[in-house]
């Protein structure tokens, strides 16, 4: 079955312009000529009068320690080891949210969650919020998506093609019934806190019940391979979005057995974890863990597979040298850090994001930069460098200048918010300060117990205790240092709300820390009760 071509209808806030094809072809012609003076002022692309092509690669809840690229010498990534080596390595790139409905939304904005009012996992994206694709399409450029977008209420006319969960399930359908398989147990229903925790986080390293031919991964990347097959009349955006390496860690009944529980050391729980650990992760043992370390590893590795088949696809096309190539994570995990299988938190491994760029002729193979970026810098940059104005509302910022080997710094901090636990952290070259109102019981199924009313303020010396397990908040030569760091992230929360009027007028801090830091998103009936 080749890819499923949809009519475009673009969103309400550019219907206007694109309601006839005269009037499309108007604005085409308006862009191309913008986007070529820009080029004379050095603004877009430095390769010629071909705007480039974007592949965007995303994987779910994956974390950059499992990558050999990054320094993994036990999970087996051979396709995303040689796409770091052709391009750039991110060590510092970081999520907006450890969370990715809103992490998700906010790098297709380019804006922070809080700004576009989508905090929660279950809250839509509005729909006076403009995103990539759209932009994209607005400049000439076809758009496609596979896979994970996470928008939730439909948006699925932005993009000219559009393959996802249903489509898998008619291309199942067409091949008739799979059969069964009897070579051992096999996953499930993903129940997650129904079951208990060592099941639905697959600490028996159970595969899915199908052959790598038949799972969805690899339907998504044979499907996005096909489309780049086909020659393009226009330059085109292709966003791949994967759902492993997500609990319950899908992989094919192929990958059984590729690793070892016993081979994966669990990290240590310290007293302060402990106290802190919430009760799904208190009962599992350190065989659960191993397990679980090994079913994740396993998925990664199914993963990266199926970047491969994609970056494959690619090469053997036409577009290979004008294409700009991204791999992401939407936030990172928490492997054992801490006692924790998962994000909802403010922690390194669960904010830190994988990202991987390569642009032949533009990008220097090979590279890595420690700089401090957010994801929501793509957004601008992939602007910047196709060629099309940029939103004057966008938070992120161009990254081209770390791309062409200009600098080797790019933010002063980086900001991340988790609005479930009414948390938030703000983190320097040397310096993170996670702070919690802790007014709100999480509905997250993460909970310790009742809310306790009163701020929780960590602060970590990542130079000296990089593994975050020394809170020294308390002691007294950093009380100067918590200040500071407060009262910027403070700032930060104030400048960047969707709703600035209803901020208390106050020099209280904390006040102003707990309105801001409530989750306040558009509709949040759908969230109450889950």
């Amino acid at each position: 079955m080749g890819y499923l071509v949809r009519p475009h209808t673009l969103s309400t806030e550019v219907a206007g312009l694109t309601r006839t094809r005269s009037r499309c072809v108007m604005l085409g012609k308006w862009i191309s000529h913008l986007a070529a003076s820009l080029r004379r002022r050095g603004r877009g692309p430095e390769r010629g009068s071909s705007r480039p092509n974007v592949v965007w690669i995303c994987a779910d809840d994956f974390t950059p320690d499992v990558c050999g690229a990054y320094g993994n010498r036990m999970v087996r990534t051979p396709c995303l080891d040689g796409l770091a080596s052709q391009g750039i390595r991110f060590d510092r790139a970081f999520s907006t949210c450890p969370l990715s409905t809103p992490s998700r939304q906010s790098f297709w904005t380019g804006r922070y969650p809080r700004r576009i009012g989508v905090t929660l996992s279950r809250t839509p994206l509005p729909d006076d919020e403009v995103t990539l694709p759209v932009l994209l399409h607005q400049a000439g450029y076809e758009v496609a998506a596979f896979g994970k977008t996470h928008y939730y209420w439909p948006r699925r006319h932005e993009f000219d093609v559009y393959v996802d969960w249903s489509e898998y399930e008619a291309w199942l359908s067409k091949k008739g019934p799979v059969l069964p398989h009897s070579d051992g147990d096999m996953l499930g229903p993903w129940q997650p806190f129904a079951d208990p925790g060592r099941v639905w986080l697959n600490s028996d390293c159970l595969p899915y019940a199908a052959v790598d031919a038949d799972m969805f991964g690899t339907f998504l990347a044979s499907q996005a391979a096909q489309y780049l097959a086909v020659p393009k009349a226009r330059p085109f955006f292709l966003y791949v979005g994967f759902y492993e390496t997500h609990a319950p860690f899908w992989f094919p009944v192929e990958y059984r057995g590729r690793y070892s529980p016993r081979s994966f050391d669990v990290p240590a729980v310290g007293p302060e974890d402990y106290r802190c650990l919430p009760a799904v992760f208190r009962e599992l043992t350190e065989a659960d863990k191993q397990g679980i370390m090994a079913a994740y590893a396993t998925s990664a590795e199914y993963l990266d597979k199926n970047v491969g088949q994609v970056l494959a696809a690619l090469d053997r096309s036409t577009h290979a040298n004008n294409t700009l190539v991204i791999f992401t994570s939407d936030h990172g995990y928490l492997l054992g850090q801490h006692g924790r299988f998962e994000k909802h938190c403010c922690y390194e491994p669960a904010v830190r994001a994988a990202l991987l760029m390569r642009f032949p002729g533009l990008i220097r193979p090979g590279r890595a930069t420690a700089a401090l970026v957010e994801l929501i810098d793509l957004a601008p940059t992939i602007l910047e460098l196709c060629g099309v104005p940029t939103p004057a509302n966008l938070d992120g910022r161009r990254l081209t200048s770390l791309l062409r080997d200009r600098t080797d710094a790019h933010r002063v901090r980086v900001i991340a918010e988790y609005a479930d636990n009414e948390e938030a952290m703000i983190r320097t070259e040397r310096w993170k300060l996670i702070y919690s109102t802790g007014a709100r019981r999480r509905r997250d199924g993460y909970a310790l117990g009742p809310a306790v009313g009163q701020p929780f303020i960590q602060l970590y010396n990542l130079d000296n205790d990089p593994e975050e397990k020394i809170n020294l908040a308390g002691h007294a030569e950093h009380v100067g240092g918590v200040k500071q760091l407060t009262n910027e992230l403070a700032d930060h929360l104030v400048r960047t709300a969707r709703q600035p009027r209803l901020i208390p007028k106050s020099q209280d801090v904390r006040l102003i820390l707990a309105h801001c830091l409530t989750p306040r998103d558009i509709d949040l009936s759908s969230f109450i009760g889950n």
